[in-house]
C-alpha cells in the first residue's frame, strides 16, 4: 500500500440505540462522537438505524405486510373510470 492515500483503519463502536445494542469493531468511518467502552477506553461511535439485534431477519419478528390492502389501494387509484370528457 502506498503511504499516506489510506484512510485510518482504526476501532470504532457501532451503535444500534433501538436495540440497545453495541459493538466494537475496526473501520475507517468517522464521527465526531465518542463512548467509553467497556475495556475502559474511548471510541468513536456510529449511532446506525438497524442491526443484527434489531433486524427482522436475525430476530424472528417479521412483519407482516397487508398485501391486498396495497393491491387493492393501487387498483382504486388507478382503475379507469370509463371514457374522460365524453
Amino acid at each position: 500500500m502506498k503511504p499516506g492515500i489510506h484512510p485510518e483503519y482504526r476501532p470504532v463502536v457501532y451503535r444500534d440505540k433501538d436495540a440497545d445494542f453495541a459493538f466494537l469493531t475496526r473501520s475507517t468511518t468517522t464521527s465526531d462522537q465518542t463512548i467509553e467502552w467497556t475495556d475502559g477506553n474511548t471510541y468513536p461511535v456510529i449511532d446506525v438505524q438497524i442491526s443484527s439485534a434489531s433486524h427482522p431477519f436475525w430476530t424472528g419478528k417479521q412483519r407482516l405486510l397487508d398485501t391486498a390492502g396495497r393491491v387493492e389501494k393501487f387498483r382504486n387509484k388507478y382503475a379507469r373510470r370509463g371514457p374522460q370528457g365524453r
